[in-house]
């Protein structure tokens, strides 16, 4: 492809609202532009690279047995009342009414429509299992949509879905979708980790998110070095403390912290280190008001909170409903003497002898006080989120924690959905069964943007070459009657060996081309001018590496396939 055929509007400066590298770099070398909060255009370069990204996915579905289908993106209210996600979605599920005033929504996923068609074509078990999975766009109504395509409204994404006749049936297509999706991002040259994970809004009883190793990810991931722990912050288990704090009691003091409100002002002022400090973090449910109780370096994990109260949402409480519940403004509260209100306390906090709490009054803290003696709790458990130096949860190490970008994620989702909507088939004795079931999801253009987020540098992307626009970035350096004649000779040679060619045919200066060439990250950069043809050669550069190397016109496609990278795209054992 020529460039002057293309609409590749490089940018040589990052729009202001840019916020990351794969946003930033995206929009400058032109593969995507913004359409609304969320929402964006793929122009040519990026949809190139979308397209490859899908057949990966489609040649991995496809070798793991799933059959390709689509659904449609408008989901009529009733599926979603029948399993009771219609309420419990909350707003990202953008809802609308058609001219019949009947109620629809944009699908964010598509677990309603494939179950009601399965209970509607599947009959026997001998037509099990099955295993459908298709690549569509989805809209998610995101509260603070960002960082380009990493959290959009409108995305593309691969959702599958297998039903099959017992639990361990589901656990063999859940484990060929594993493995399946291992394969897909190491052919997309992904650096990555399959960690424990969340269900969240799409329930279940186990999944395993992929996350791309990157320090702009917004998820946190322990790990420990022998491999065999690795999971998301939220969906990591802590251990107890092995032992309680050995100190004698001390009398429980008062003492005046005017103006200390936060962990940093109140262990400054008294010379402490936070993890002698017990905060209380008041939280609304819509019914009650609780109280949670964690140490100071310690954050509490809202997912925990909501499983241990059994609820769908959570929120910390506001100023006027902290001070109603504690007596005290939003700093001060803390559990000695605290009444009327539930309270819960983190695992650690009973270990502990001679902390600092709240004092339920204005510019004051109790200093010394001890669990069981001046204060407690209704329940103890785990409330908190895994952090480096943890022991972990499978007793293999210590934890360590790394950034990672969501790109996948599969989920044994049992019979939650078949029992809702009554998706059942009949077993050999005719006895009536319900499906058992999984889902799997890749975030497309995500994928995508988390490739830049892994491979770029200070002049722009850096392509793996399995889903890069173009392979080979072609640059005449100038306009003469041999540079021209050389161009179009390997322009054709090389296409017809089989490589995507982008040839920069602009009169334009070569440092202009040099420079859109490194924005834009094609793996190979094949120079040809003047100079070099008296020589009898042209320069290939590998944009990863910046090496450069002359070979001959006769040399330069063999040259090219042995540097291209070897990717082993096996399943992992297991």
């Amino acid at each position: 492809m020529k460039t002057s055929q293309l609409l590749i509007p490089t940018l040589r400066e990052a729009p202001g609202e840019a916020e990351t590298v794969s946003h930033r770099l995206m929009l400058r070398a032109g593969l995507i532009r913004k359409v609304a909060s969320g929402i964006y255009t793929y122009l040519p370069l990026g949809l190139r690279v979308i397209r490859k990204v899908e057949q990966i996915i489609r040649d991995e579905m496809n070798r793991a047995g799933a059959q390709e289908l689509l659904m449609p993106m408008a989901s009529p209210a009733e599926l979603w009342k029948e399993t009771g996600r219609w309420d419990f979605y909350g707003k990202e599920l953008l809802r609308f009414k058609d001219r019949h005033e009947r109620d629809f929504c944009l699908g964010p996923t598509h677990e309603e429509i494939i179950t009601d068609l399965f209970r509607r074509e599947v009959k026997s078990y001998r037509q099990l299992p099955l295993n459908f999975y298709q690549i569509q766009t989805k809209f998610r109504d995101e509260i603070r949509p960002r960082f380009g395509l990493m959290r959009g409204r409108e995305f593309l994404m691969k959702d599958a879905y297998s039903f099959d006749r017992d639990e361990a049936g589901a656990r063999e297509n859940y484990q060929k979708m594993y493995d399946a999706y291992h394969r897909i991002f190491t052919r997309c040259g992904l650096t990555f980790r399959a960690v424990e994970a969340d269900t969240g809004l799409i329930g279940g009883n186990s999944s395993h998110e992929f996350m791309v190793l990157a320090e702009t990810g917004e998820e946190t991931v322990v790990y420990t070095d022998s491999g065999t722990f690795a999971a998301n912050v939220e969906r990591a288990d802590v251990l107890p403390p092995e032992s309680i704090e050995s100190d004698a009691a001390l009398p429980l003091r008062t003492v005046s912290t005017p103006n200390c409100r936060s962990i940093e002002e109140v262990t400054a002022f008294l010379k402490i280190p936070a993890h002698r400090l017990v905060k209380t973090l008041v939280y609304s449910t819509g019914k009650e008001t609780v109280a949670v109780l964690v140490r100071g370096d310690h954050t509490v994990n809202e997912i925990k909170l909501k499983k241990a109260l059994g609820v769908p949402e959570i929120e910390l409480a506001g100023p006027a409903t902290v001070e109603k519940a504690t007596r005290a403004p939003v700093g001060f509260a803390g559990p000695v003497g605290l009444k009327g209100i539930r309270i819960l306390a983190d695992q650690a906090i009973p270990a502990l002898k001679n902390v600092v709490v709240g004092g339920n009054q204005l510019d004051i803290h109790f200093v010394d006080a001890n669990w069981g003696r001046d204060f407690s709790a209704d329940q103890t458990l785990d409330l908190r989120n895994a952090q480096a130096g943890d022991p972990s949860p499978k007793k293999d190490g210590i934890l360590k924690a790394t950034k990672g970008i969501e790109v996948g994620h599969v989920f044994m989702l049992g019979t939650k959905y078949s029992q809702a909507m009554n998706a059942t088939f009949l077993d050999a004795q005719g006895k009536e069964c319900l499906a058992v079931m999984g889902c799997y999801g890749i975030g497309v253009g995500r994928s995508a943007a988390a490739s830049v987020e892994q491979n770029h540098d200070e002049r722009g992307i850096i392509w793996p070459y399995p889903i890069a626009p173009f392979h080979i970035h072609l640059i005449p350096v100038s306009q003469s009657d041999k540079t021209n004649e050389m161009t179009v000779r390997l322009y054709a040679e090389l296409q017809a060996a089989g490589f995507d060619v982008l040839w920069d045919d602009r009169d334009d200066r070569a440092g202009v081309k040099f420079n859109d060439a490194d924005l834009i990250g094609a793996p190979f950069q094949v120079v040809v001018g003047d100079k070099g043809l008296a020589d009898g050669v042209v320069e290939v550069k590998v944009r990863r590496t910046g090496i450069k190397t002359r070979v001959t016109p006769a040399e330069l496609i063999q040259h090219l396939r042995s540097a291209i990278p070897h990717v082993d795209a096996a399943s992992p054992s297991h």
